[in-house]
């Protein structure tokens, strides 16, 4: 089956008070769930989709809180209350059978991922995760000062946290700043986010109440609180098939690294030549990877004879 652009379903879903989450949907056959991170949308999912849907998928992307077409509010955007919202999603949506929902993850995505399979182990059958550094859960890395090439990849995690500052440099500059997110800082196949997609991206992060609410995710996850929560999820133990995927020149098996602390069901994919956004620039090797670690975790939970 063959899907296109105007082939895509949008929805809204209510999930909490004022908060609907935008979504598209293609396919038939068992639903998977695919996360994107900041600063992208459901949008990142364009190549993966329909390989997805070859797969015999029916393939949901979403935008969480504050990315995209969802709703944007001034607050909630701690980890927990984002949780939350996927699970509220995914059972206003009906997707999460007996043995749960296959859910898909990138960056920011992944720490979304993270935390609902920690509160909601029950919605989860399987779970990807893709290139992202998980605060206070991924290993903290050595001390002393990045290198140039960590600190081209990680000075937004310390930029975005700085309350009203970050806001003004950005505001009336969003094309410059995802100019410098879609370089070869972040991308080994620059040529992958064209000018189409680069519009996309920028027209959705330039909507009032984009930038704030991506640096909240941010600065909630940085806070005392977001520390706390971040130490108690490292120590809950995840028992649903895990699949880690990362680029060779980005964040590689950290989150292999990041999984086994508290799981022992964890498969492992860096792809060779790639950056940053796997979804992007390798969508076959990723799905290829996504679909036989499907069929290995059904194999695995199939019950004996």
């Amino acid at each position: 089956m063959s899907v296109q652009m105007h082939d895509l379903k949008h929805g809204l879903v209510p999930v909490a008070e004022g908060v609907r989450l935008h979504y598209v949907v293609a396919g038939e056959g068992d639903p998977v769930l695919l996360i994107p991170g900041w600063p992208q949308s459901w949008y990142a999912w364009r190549f993966i989709i329909p390989l997805l849907v070859e797969a015999g998928r029916r393939v949901y992307a979403i935008d969480p809180r504050g990315f995209g077409d969802s709703d944007m509010p001034s607050e909630g955007y701690g980890l927990d209350n984002v949780a939350e919202d996927i699970h509220v999603l995914i059972e206003q949506l009906g997707l999460a059978g007996p043995d749960g929902l296959d859910i898909v993850s990138h960056d920011t995505g992944s720490w979304i991922a993270h935390a609902h399979a920690a509160a909601y182990p029950q919605d989860v059958r399987t779970l990807v995760l893709s290139d992202a550094h998980i605060p206070w859960v991924s290993p903290l890395p050595e001390r002393g000062y990045p290198d140039d090439s960590l600190n081209a990849r990680q000075w937004h995690f310390y930029f975005n946290r700085v309350e009203g500052l970050s806001e003004a440099l950005i505001h009336g500059r969003e094309r410059e700043f995802l100019s410098w997110f879609f370089g070869p800082s972040k991308l080994a196949r620059t040529w992958v986010i064209d000018s189409e997609a680069f519009e996309e991206y920028l027209r959705v992060f330039s909507k009032p109440g984009a930038v704030r609410a991506g640096l909240n995710y941010y600065r909630e996850v940085f806070s005392p609180r977001g520390r706390a929560a971040g130490e108690a999820r490292r120590q809950k133990q995840l028992t649903m098939p895990i699949l880690t995927l990362g680029g060779s020149y980005a964040d590689a098996d950290n989150l292999f690294h990041t999984m086994r602390q508290f799981s022992t069901d964890v498969r492992d994919r860096v792809f060779e030549g790639i950056g940053h956004h796997l979804p992007e620039e390798c969508p076959e090797e990723m799905a290829a990877e996504i679909v036989a670690f499907w069929a290995a975790a059904e194999a695995e939970l199939r019950p004996a004879g």
